[in-house]
């Protein structure tokens, strides 16, 4: 079954986590065989969210830092202000697309994106997510119901690094967490966020002619 015809990106600019995540709940329940499928770009202030099968002992420091227990796959991450979030409300089984598929396409996507800045990163199997060296510059976490998945990504860009030192970043010790203001001097974020989603986009097959891709700031 191919896409459908729209894809709609929203850009959301920074968000409380709870309300975002509360939301693509309500989405995902919500929506029907004919739903578009969407794309939220944003990001949040300080937060440390741990996944269904998360083990608070990857918590290594006491932190004034919130620390929320949510329902996507996973260990323990951070997100805070500068670093682009890409939640993905994507119908997996009408694009019959499988978890492992979406999950490599969503990595690709974040390689091709590096790639315009001459960036050389990779995926690992035993450890979703994307990766320069041994280093980790962006997180992956999906939740799929009834075919259909929320949560999505993290990556990276010019960010306070230091609450990943306060854990063990997606459940890997002395893992190193890197950004991309590590590797090109300026960054234009909303640069970012349209070269990210239009990856997102043709990987996922929404760039043939017969597609739209739909641009929208807020809900």
């Amino acid at each position: 079954m191919s896409a459908p015809a729209t894809l709609i990106i929203r850009t959301l600019g920074q968000q409380p986590y709870q309300p975002i995540w509360q939301s693509m709940q309500h989405f995902t329940e919500q929506r029907t065989a004919d739903t578009p499928d969407e794309i939220w770009l944003l990001e949040h202030p300080p937060v440390f969210t741990l996944g269904r099968n998360g083990n608070r002992e990857h918590v290594l420091s006491q932190t004034d830092i919130p620390i929320i227990a949510i329902d996507r796959g996973g260990q323990v991450t951070y997100h805070g202000p500068g670093q682009l979030i890409a939640y993905l409300m994507i119908d997996i089984k009408r694009l019959d697309m499988g978890v492992r598929k979406l999950v490599s396409q969503i990595e690709q996507s974040l390689i091709d994106t590096l790639a315009e800045y001459n960036i050389i990163a990779r995926a690992r199997k035993e450890a979703p997510g994307v990766y320069i060296d041994d280093a980790k510059i962006a997180a992956l976490g999906l939740r799929i119901k009834k075919g259909c998945s929320f949560h999505g990504l993290s990556l990276n860009l010019d960010m306070d690094l230091s609450p990943f030192k306060l854990i063990n970043p997606c459940g890997y010790k002395n893992l190193e967490v890197v950004q991309l203001c590590d590797y090109i001097e300026k960054i234009d974020r909303l640069r970012v966020e349209q070269q990210l989603a239009l990856h997102l986009a043709g990987n996922l097959g929404y760039t043939s002619p017969d597609k739209a891709l739909v641009w929208k700031q807020g809900f």
